[in-house]
């Protein structure tokens, strides 16, 4: 039998995100994978045809059956639910690990497939919409194998794929996608919150810039969104104040799903990560995760050199 492990790393990075889109979860998302590597090295490969369909379709599959089990947990979390941020760039650790975000040279078009912004928009979609709008909007696999993935017709898929996207830019919210005006903007934020400037969050948001903080009842976080910039400001110097008491804390400009965002660690791991949504030169929208369950993704300690 053929060696399992080369066609299951070429398509490893492709799994991972299309389990990461489907389930909203970076933990979830590499157990789905792994899940689907043991499938793989346990089938008859001399039967498979195409080794990347054959996976895709799999993992697509086991990502619903988590997805269903999931949505139901969400319906008791403690506030918003976030998706978890994911520290895009990091590379597998070992041949057999789970890749953790796409290759930097990726980044740029990934930007909007895994940002957080538009994650919370597939959540409103129903499990067979999400999966065939990842599959067909995002990577644009070919109806008939999208229906092979799912078990359902190539009209059903079409279908689906109309009603998801119709939905989809329904609710996405228009940000800038100049990335570097995002970079400028995402600095004048970190400056303003590292130093609890209320002034200069004031003059890098937009009047009704919306937040939306997720502790998941294990860190304090607002348990409904907060609008209007001066209330946006307030709750973000306050917060900033807080976390300045924990040892080792350090802040930094990172790329959170595929955008420029920050993070911030303390000597105990992870602490908080946020993802901007940017117009006009302003912050229109503000993401926190503060849920230290959500914040694999950002590492085990050390922030970035």
């Amino acid at each position: 039998m053929s060696d399992p492990l080369p066609p299951f790393d070429a398509a490893r990075r492709l799994l991972f995100t299309v389990a990461y889109q489907m389930l909203g979860s970076v933990a979830d998302a590499e157990d789905t994978v792994q899940d689907a590597w043991l499938r793989w090295s346990a089938a008859d490969r001399g039967d498979v045809a195409d080794p990347r369909a054959w996976l895709v379709r799999t993992t697509t599959r086991l990502a619903l059956d988590r997805l269903t089990s999931a949505r139901a947990r969400r319906e008791t979390y403690v506030g918003p639910w976030l998706p978890e941020p994911l520290l895009t760039g990091a590379a597998p650790t070992s041949p057999g690990a789970t890749a953790t975000g796409p290759d930097p040279a990726d980044e740029v078009a990934l930007g909007e497939q895994v940002s957080l912004a538009l994650l919370v928009v597939l959540e409103t979609l129903s499990p067979a919409e999400r999966a065939v709008f990842v599959l067909r909007e995002v990577f644009g696999l070919p109806a008939a194998e999208v229906a092979a993935a799912l078990g359902r017709s190539e009209a059903a898929v079409r279908q689906l794929a109309h009603r998801a996207r119709e939905h989809v830019e329904a609710r996405r919210p228009r940000f800038d996608a100049d990335r570097r005006a995002h970079r400028e903007v995402t600095e004048r934020f970190l400056a303003a919150c590292v130093g609890g400037d209320v002034d200069a969050l004031l003059a890098a948001l937009a009047p009704g810039a919306v937040l939306v903080t997720d502790g998941g009842g294990r860190s304090k976080a607002a348990l409904r969104p907060i609008t209007g910039a001066d209330k946006v400001a307030r709750f973000l110097a306050a917060v900033a104040s807080g976390g300045a008491a924990l040892p080792g804390l350090r802040m930094e400009l990172a790329d959170v799903n595929g955008l420029p965002g920050v993070a911030a660690w303390t000597d105990a791991g992870p602490f908080v990560a946020v993802s901007l949504g940017v117009a006009d030169g302003l912050v229109q929208q503000v993401l926190v995760v503060l849920n230290p369950d959500k914040l694999s993704g950002l590492g085990a300690g050390a922030a970035p050199a």
